[in-house]
């Protein structure tokens, strides 16, 4: 069981925060973020789950193992900075940051740190796109040059593989 905080409970944050207040494995403790009206809903949407509008007080909770930052792009390097720095592991909302010296930055931090820093690739673990890396591993596709899917679309993956001649 991992304890986590989220930072940032607008439209995607709740998403997340949804997620990971439903998964077995993790409990959902705290949701940062400046607005009281998000927080009053959060409370209202996940019961049991503490809010503030100070990352400090995340941080300060030594039970928190791990942070979701899902605040504006623009503040991601410099939440995710404080998150690492407190020894806590980072999921960050993509971008990690607007510049690649900011990422590379945090990437070291974590691994000096020996901390976990995951970007949050939306379809990275979709069945889908499971299949098809699988496919492509087992060499069924030939070489790919490119894919486009659909999220609407059935995760069969007919027609969505590019093909050099």
């Amino acid at each position: 069981m991992i304890t986590i905080g989220v930072a940032g409970a607008g439209d995607w944050g709740r998403n997340l925060i949804r997620n990971f207040h439903q998964i077995p494995e993790s409990e959902l403790k705290w949701v940062c973020d400046p607005r009281a009206e998000r927080r009053e809903l959060m409370e209202e949407l996940f019961p049991g789950v503490s809010t503030t509008d100070r990352l400090e007080t995340v941080l300060e909770d030594d039970s928190v193992r791990a942070v979701v930052v899902a605040t504006p792009a623009p503040t991601h390097a410099e939440v995710a900075r404080q998150v690492l720095e407190s020894g806590r592991h980072a999921f960050v909302e993509k971008p990690l940051t607007l510049s690649a010296s900011d990422s590379e930055e945090l990437c070291t931090l974590a691994e000096e740190k020996g901390l976990v820093l995951m970007v949050g690739h939306l379809l990275l673990y979709h069945p889908g796109v499971e299949r098809l890396k699988a496919l492509v591993d087992e060499g069924a596709v030939g070489q790919v040059l490119s894919v486009d899917a659909d999220e609407s679309c059935d995760t069969g993956l007919t027609n969505y593989f590019y093909r050099s001649p």
